[in-house]
């Protein structure tokens, strides 16, 4: 077997925007380094929702990219498993090898670190565990593409790459298409990494994905906003609104300016890039009644429910409806040609939910992210990303 370098070497790591160097090996990040720095939960072991270290390290829609014709491919890793306290056992996540374009085989491990998460107390420490192989065989002989999609839901340390054939750089990319919403768009609840929607409708349009998915964070912090600005992409998605419900984090009075600024910041950067903001899809818990969203665990399962009351609304705290008229009216009023609005119930809506109703009342199961990403993949790259 070769051992293939990770650094200055011929694998591309794609879907990152900071690579750290760690004692192991290498952490992909989602977030730079300058973003990082202004966590409000940095050096923290408390937390509201998920903490926003542990979201943007979980590799949501990075993959190592490279072209051989190798029959054998194993990568060693440490993966840091998330373990909620009283909870159902969280699956290990999984790897997807794609060739050519195409769902090749997956596979994981069980080894890893383990997060413990203590959602009433709203505090996390991590356990210490031992690196894994993943492993894949029976490839093909012939030289082909290779995409090793990394578990959108596990922290992932990549130590070690090796083949039994030489490894060539990835062939030239398509566009790039950078995605930021919420944990309805990292989509920790989709069957593999290349099951989240994002990734199925990026795959279907041709794109290079990268997925600012960032679960309960998707609040329009201002170092997101000029991440964002400062990536090299050739189109944008913001799919804005549902964690600032869900946390009851905002007033509509700040939402508008705060909006505005967050779409300000990117287009210092982006003054002709295509911009899409998207409002949240139907999620009735929330749709015309304010957050905060609680969990409700029992035995077996995770339900989430909203404290907020109708009559909250009088005093500006923000539901769904009043959220998507307010982003249909901001993305209207500032008259730029390269800004575009879609309403998310076109993505997800009551037929949707009807038919693919939320496990938990919130979140999506595989075969709604695979509908959101096929509708997503129609509505946008035949519209305004075409």
């Amino acid at each position: 077997m070769i051992t293939i370098p990770l650094v200055d070497g011929p694998v591309a790591i794609r879907g990152a925007l900071d690579i750290e160097h760690t004692p192991h090996g290498l952490l992909p990040h989602r977030l730079p380094a300058a973003a990082r720095a202004r966590f409000p939960d940095n050096h923290r072991a408390r937390f509201d929702g998920q903490p926003l270290t542990m979201v943007e390290a979980q590799p949501a829609g990075v993959r190592l990219v490279f072209r051989t014709a190798a029959t054998i491919v194993e990568l060693d890793v440490l993966p840091t498993k998330t373990v909620y306290k009283g909870a159902p056992a969280v699956p290990d996540g999984g790897y997807d090898l794609v060739i050519n374009g195409r769902l090749a085989a997956q596979a994981g491990t069980p080894a890893g670190n383990r997060l413990i998460l203590d959602m009433p107390a709203r505090r996390f420490h991590t356990t210490p565990g031992r690196p894994g192989t993943v492993r894949f065989d029976g490839l093909p002989a012939e030289p082909k593409d290779v995409e090793i999609w990394l578990p959108q839901a596990e922290i992932t340390e990549l130590i070690a790459l090796r083949t039994d054939a030489p490894v060539d750089a990835p062939t030239t990319s398509g566009r790039r298409w950078l995605h930021h919403g919420s944990s309805l768009s990292h989509c920790a609840e989709a069957a593999s990494p290349t099951g989240t929607w994002p990734a199925v409708a990026a795959r279907l349009a041709g794109v290079e994905l990268t997925n600012l998915g960032l679960g309960t964070n998707a609040l329009l912090d201002p170092f997101v906003a000029r991440a964002i600005r400062d990536a090299d992409t050739d189109l944008i998605s913001l799919k804005i609104g549902l964690n600032l419900v869900t946390g009851d984090l905002m007033r509509l009075r700040a939402f508008g300016p705060a909006v505005h600024g967050f779409l300000d910041t990117i287009r210092d950067g982006h003054p002709d890039t295509p911009i899409l903001v998207v409002s949240p899809i139907l999620s009735p818990i929330v749709e015309d009644v304010p957050g905060p969203v609680v969990p409700d665990f029992d035995a077996t399962t995770l339900r989430f429910r909203a404290l907020g009351v109708a009559d909250d609304l009088a005093g500006g705290r923000l539901c769904l409806s009043i959220v998507r008229d307010e982003l249909a009216r901001i993305t209207t009023e500032r008259a730029d040609p390269h800004l575009h609005y879609l309403d998310g119930r076109a993505l997800f809506g009551e037929q949707d939910h009807a038919e693919l109703p939320p496990p938990d009342g919130l979140h999506l199961d595989p075969a709604g992210y695979q509908r959101l990403g096929e509708r997503f993949a129609r509505l946008a790259f035949n519209g305004p990303f075409a």
